[in-house]
């Protein structure tokens, strides 16, 4: 190994992803060695078709991403020069693909004749585990490459296949994705298991007991007559009742049975991905992007007294083994910290659960077990602080000694037999790994094993107290939380510990799911692409095809199976699939979204009315229609009738508000119907039903006021408006309020002014708008707040600052912004990456500023093609009604191939 102990070679050149990674493994290395980074994968699919070519044998073109061929021009000049060259990227198979994809690049550009290229691999950003890993070099893992082929390739076919099909058959939907489709069916089917539940009512009886000494406790009535109690065996308040008169009758009981046990709890492994996922959105609230981002800076190295280190180990894995020196150092600490009975006598050793050994890393841990939180966190921000303590406290109590739990059950009969009641309570004997770390668990109801109990013995006699019935009602499912929704899917063997994070973040990026609360809500736009997908690509959204194809790929990197051949089998099916839908209409399609989502948007009504009854024209039929920016709810009766609302259930908006119309009553003026609706940008008074000569007035509802307050007479009055308020004595013109898409305001002339506080739109008068029109107009911008000062530049010394904008971080000098690169987080970018990005920010204004001034006129406008007509619908049918107004034409998408 050159460097270490032998010759040293002219120069030695280390390729990593990060800059961040790249700083501190320099470091280690010493001068002999150039440490380059690449800023992650540097290229790509390009986003066309053809990129993918099944006919022959899955050939593939790659494309150069714009921003990497700077950073591959310096790697290749380095690279012009050396005698070794060292590819350092992560210990996984994305790494290992980055590692092949900059070698292929180089063999490319003939950068690497003469040039020894060897992989080197390690666990952990450690100055020991890095020159370890130097001294022992391998060749690129072709299997593991091969794996990642194989996965990116289905990804694209998947994306760049039905992603079409979806925009033609169901217009206004986004792209497809292999893994995101089948997250969003657990999410959208547990939507449709909450709204199918029915809540079932059922009373338990509490009673209290005093034992002789006074000491006082609680016990649930579990048998009657003999009979044991089942959950819904007091269904009612009268069986509650009197099951209660009939404890109060007796005033002696005495203990029955004591049933006492212990019971000993083991720690939970080391954290994996998954689960340092799950744990870090129960304990701290994070996000599973947000919790990888902390974690790859904690790994790659943070400054500690001067020195960049890196402070655990590689973070994507579904591994929980830990090494023998990491083991040996927590017993010692455990030793040192907390006495020689919270350790075990033999080291605890986890086996992983994972199918393909070629990814079980060694578990998240600390690099250095006597890096205690209290001791590294000077040098950490919050954040970090946080989640490495979560970290540190997992691996060590893992080491622990087990919890000793005394369990007690006590049994308490009444006199004459016919009543028993028991009460349950458990101690901790010895705290054991507890003492320093609990596992949370998420939707997991209230125990009432978690008290204590007064000393009890058979035959004591016990005082009986308050008698009391409780309600209770069964609760639906929980909605998923991104921490159970990572356990599902890890459950079911869906994605891989790379994937979970950006699963997440897919959904919501595209407006399928949104989170509220911390848990995952379906959007009408996600329900329809997985309703869709579920009739006619069922086969493709089912969790054990998904998860054996999983399975393949592990195969691929375990080298057991040919990539090829999995494509192929999988490229069989899927393309006859995709063929199948070519000549669907949309008639079938709006009849098989209809069958499979009608419950969900016409719920039965209270009243017994049928939900499906168009207000509109009182005679026609409510179903799903598409249109030419999505989906929506219109009439049979169209064109005759053209009422149509959002895709949303009615009357099912949040806090009870309305969704569809709701009918006011006449307008006094013209007797024509007033009614409150809900568009896209919130809610309304209409007057009129649109099929009149004329459109129909319609009136935004002003901030403060109540969709449930609106009357006739309040809504008449917003329809007045805009109204005249009287004439300005400066110059006679008049004074006009109304309500515009900012909110209420006044007019004079050109100049505007917002109503605000206790200003009514309906009710100012003429004194108080000159008022308001005289008061200096608010404007102007907030000044944002940096989340960092990078440094001073050295061109004028003024700040270089970062900030968190509307479209992400981004870097700001003198009046140029520049937004950071997708690869480069927020938390690792230097002055001198800064410095990089404005230069090549103001390059690129200066570039276009000559181009702007040299533009010739536009050309002549041809004439306007006419829309397409959706296939299968005929002129004049109901599937071509017009969406309801208001609505955007949603931008252009590229369909992603990502999982």
């Amino acid at each position: 190994m050159p460097g270490f102990g032998t010759q040293i070679s002219p120069m030695n050149i280390v390729i990593v992803e990060s800059p961040a990674k790249a700083k501190t493994i320099n470091k280690y290395l010493g001068k002999d060695f150039k440490v380059l980074a690449s800023y992650g994968h540097v290229r790509d699919l390009p986003p066309k078709d053809g990129s993918v070519r099944p006919d022959e044998h899955f050939a593939m073109s790659w494309q150069i991403d714009g921003k990497a061929e700077k950073r591959l021009k310096d790697i290749t000049e380095a690279v012009k020069g050396a005698e070794h060259v060292y590819l350092a990227t992560d210990p996984d198979r994305e790494g290992e693909a980055i590692s092949w994809h900059i070698q292929e690049v180089l063999k490319h550009r003939k950068a690497l004749k003469g040039v020894d290229v060897k992989r080197v691999v390690f666990n952990e950003v450690t100055k020991s585990a890095v020159l370890d890993a130097f001294r022992h070099p391998r060749e690129l893992n072709r299997e593991l490459v091969d794996a990642y082929l194989a996965r990116r390739a289905l990804d694209y076919l998947v994306g760049f296949t039905l992603s079409p099909v979806l925009w033609r058959k169901l217009p206004g939907s986004r792209s497809a994705g292999r893994v995101q489709s089948v997250a969003l069916r657990l999410i959208c089917e547990r939507e449709s298991e909450i709204e199918a539940f029915k809540a079932r009512e059922y009373w338990t009886i509490e009673v209290e007991f005093a034992t002789p000494s006074g000491e006082r406790f609680t016990a649930r009535l579990t048998h009657l007559d003999g009979k044991r109690l089942d959950k819904f065996d007091i269904a009612d308040e009268a069986s509650a009742r009197a099951a209660a008169e009939r404890i109060l009758r007796q005033q002696s009981y005495a203990v029955a049975a004591v049933e006492k046990k212990q019971i000993r709890r083991n720690p939970p492994p080391p954290f994996t991905t998954s689960t340092l996922q799950q744990e870090a959105s129960r304990k701290l609230g994070l996000g599973a992007s947000r919790t990888m981002r902390i974690a790859q800076r904690l790994y790659e190295g943070v400054e500690i007294f001067g020195e960049t280190v890196g402070l655990i180990t590689y973070m994507r894995t579904d591994g929980v083994a830990m090494s023998a020196e990491a083991i040996t150092a927590a017993r010692r600490l455990i030793d040192t910290r907390y006495g020689e009975s919270y350790r075990p006598d033999e080291p605890r050793i986890y086996k992983t659960q994972a199918k393909n050994a070629q990814e079980a890393h060694e578990a998240i841990r600390p690099t250095d077990m006597f890096g205690l939180p209290e001791k590294v966190g000077g040098g950490l921000e919050p954040d970090q602080l946080a989640l490495y303590e979560l970290i540190w406290k997992r691996a060590m109590a893992s080491q622990m000694s087990p919890a000793v739990i005394d369990q007690v059950a006590v049994d308490i009969d009444s006199p004459d037999g016919t009543l028993r009641l028991r009460a349950t309570g458990s101690t901790i004997r010895f705290d054991g790994f507890l003492t320093l770390y609990r596992e949370d668990e998420d939707d997991v109801e209230e125990s009432e094993e978690n008290r204590r109990l007064p000393p009890l013995n058979e035959r004591d006699a016990l005082a009986r107290g308050k008698v009391d019935p409780q309600q209770h009602f069964t609760q639906p499912p929980p909605r998923y939380s991104e921490a159970s929704l990572v356990k599902k899917l890890e459950e079911l063997g869906i994605g891989r510990p790379s994937t979970y994070a950006s699963i997440l973040q897919v959904l919501q990026d595209r407006n399928y799911v949104r989170l509220d609360k911390k848990r995952f809500i379906p959007e009408d736009r996600g329900r329809v692409v997985t309703a869709f997908l579920e009739s006619f690509f069922e086969r493709y959204v089912e969790y054990n095809f998904t998860a054996d194809l999983e399975n393949k790929l592990d195969e691929i990197s375990d080298g057991r199976i040919s990539w090829q051949k999995v494509l192929e089998e999988f490229w069989r099916d899927f393309s006859a699939a995709v063929a199948g839908t070519k000549d669907l209409s949309i008639t079938q399609v709006l009849d098989a979204l209809d069958a499979d989502l009608g419950p969900h948007f016409f719920p039965p009504l209270p009243d017994g009315r049928d939900p499906r009854l168009c207000p509109g024209c009182g005679a026609g039929r409510l179903s799903l229609k598409l249109g030419k920016f999505g989906a929506f709810i219109g009439c049979s009766n169209y064109p005759e009738c053209r009422y149509t609302r959002p895709l949303a259930v009615e009357n099912g908006g949040e806090n009870g508000e309305p969704v569809g119309p709701r009918e006011l009553g006449a307008d006094p003026e013209s007797g024509l119907p007033v009614s409150l609706r809900k568009g896209p940008y919130g809610y309304y008074v209409q007057r009129g039903q649109g099929d009149e000569s004329e459109k129909p007035k319609r009136v935004s509802l002003p901030k403060g006021l109540a969709p449930a307050e609106v009357t006739l007479d309040r809504a008449a009055k917003l329809l007045t408006l805009p109204r005249d308020i009287g004439t300005h004595p400066s110059d006679g013109k008049k004074i006009v309020a109304g309500i515009g898409r900012f909110g209420p305001y006044i007019k004079h002339g050109d100049e505007f002014r917002s109503l605000r506080g206790d200003d009514d739109v309906l009710t100012i008068g003429i004194n108080r708008a000159v008022a308001l029109l005289a008061e200096p107009k608010k404007g102007g911008r907030r000044t944002p707040t940096p989340l960092r000062v990078l440094g001073p530049h050295p061109r004028d010394a003024a700040p270089v600052n970062l900030f968190s904008g509307r479209y992400g971080p981004y870097v700001s000098h003198g009046g140029v912004n520049a937004t950071l690169p997708r690869d480069l987080e927020p938390e690792s970018v230097t002055l001198e990456q800064a410095l990089e990005l404005l230069g090549a920010r103001s390059k690129s204004k200066a570039k276009a500023q000559p181009a702007a001034e040299a533009q010739t006129p536009a050309a002549k406008p041809g004439k306007r093609k006419a829309p397409a007509r959706l296939k299968g619908a005929k002129k004049g049918s109901s599937s071509r009604a017009k969406a309801p107004a208001g609505k955007k034409k949603p931008a252009k998408e590229t369909p992603e191939a990502a999982e």
